[in-house]
């Protein structure tokens, strides 16, 4: 270190300078060290961009004209690993700058030209540096925030699966149909090419759809003959409760279609809605197919279940009236063609 180098306590925050001239690079070491930031140099800009892809620096002090590659190829390597560095580009005339266009593609955050003084890069950095403290404090804030609403989310959902739990305890045929349910959806979900995001709302939604049977009579629910009409029009408000019970939390907005509306009918001879073709929620026309699967193929108290080339010849009949039928067609591509999947299913959530 130089006798009048004094080094400043450190703020910090971690500054690269790259310049292919060393002495710029020596002199930006003593008046930012001075200033109290962590200081590293570089005259190498290929040597520059692995620094950068291996350590975390909060600012780049960059030359534009260099050997071997100038200061924008060096921001367009780094951008495809880092969108966040915050980047100052230094011109030793005002009229080599890269042009405005440039600047702003590759994100770079400011410029200004090489002086004597370091007054007006300071100035610079400072600016910088402040931006990145709004950056950062910004980055805690969503991370704090998503904390919260992840544990409000798992509080909603544990609050719900204990109402699940409840109906499962009261209506043996309940037990097990849901998560069977849940993961029927999910298998025609991958099979679309759905998003994990989509995927999630088909995987609870599935769990969550029979949540409204809470409301329905242990009478009706627990019945081991056939339901009389009255009895059938009390059971088919269940979709309804299901909704009214979700409908003031906000992270169970994206599964009140799978829960109102897994009765509709292509048709619109189904219900609560009586809602027709397009009309009926997506994601509701793949949990119908889905449920009215495993309604079929488990056992009931008034029936066995079916065998299943008759659960596949009722599929095939009701497509375009009970089902969808590009959503029924491709079902049936999964039970010709990938039934072993089903069968794991059917293993891991037996019906009792």
């Amino acid at each position: 270190m130089r006798k009048n180098e004094h080094i400043a306590q450190s703020n910090g925050y971690k500054i690269i300078a790259v310049d292919d001239e060393e002495g710029i690079v020596d002199s930006l070491s003593i008046f930012l060290k001075r200033s109290g930031y962590e200081f590293t140099g570089v005259t190498n800009p290929l040597e520059a961009i692995e620094k950068v892809k291996n350590e975390h620096f909060d600012l780049m002090i960059l030359d534009f004209i260099m050997d071997p590659i100038h200061g924008d190829k060096v921001v367009e390597e780094i951008r495809k690993f880092n969108k966040e560095l915050y980047i100052l580009l230094l011109t030793g005339h005002k009229d080599l700058a890269p042009p405005l266009e440039t600047i702003r593609k590759l994100e770079i955050q400011g410029y200004c030209e090489k002086s004597d003084k370091f007054d007006q890069l300071l100035l610079l950095i400072e600016s910088g540096i402040k931006s990145i403290e709004q950056m950062n404090e910004i980055k805690r804030i969503n991370i704090e925030l998503a904390d919260t609403y992840e544990k409000l989310e798992k509080a909603y959902l544990d609050s719900i699966q204990t109402l699940r739990y409840t109906v499962e305890a009261k209506d043996p045929y309940t037990r097990g149909h849901s998560d069977r349910v849940s993961e029927y959806s999910v298998l025609i979900g991958k099979k679309l090419g759905l998003s994990e995001e989509e995927l999630k709302i088909l995987r609870v939604g599935g769990l969550f759809h029979d949540i409204g049977k809470i409301g329905i009579p242990d009478s009706i629910l627990l019945k081991d003959s056939r339901l009389t009409d009255d009895e059938y029009s009390e059971i088919k408000n269940h979709p309804s409760i299901g909704a009214h019970i979700l409908c003031n939390a906000e992270v169970f907005k994206d599964i009140i279609p799978i829960v109102k509306h897994h009765h509709e009918r292509f048709d619109g001879k189904g219900y609560p809605g009586k809602l027709q073709r397009e009309d009926i929620p997506y994601f509701a026309r793949i949990a119908a197919i889905a449920d009215a699967f495993d309604a079929m193929t488990s056992k009931r108290t008034y029936r066995n279940s079916l065998p299943i080339d008759v659960v596949r010849e009722e599929i095939e009949k009701n497509l375009g009236t009970q089902f969808d039928p590009e959503l029924g067609k491709l079902f049936l591509d999964i039970i010709d063609n990938e039934y072993e999947k089903i069968e794991g299913i059917k293993e891991k959530y037996p019906a009792e």
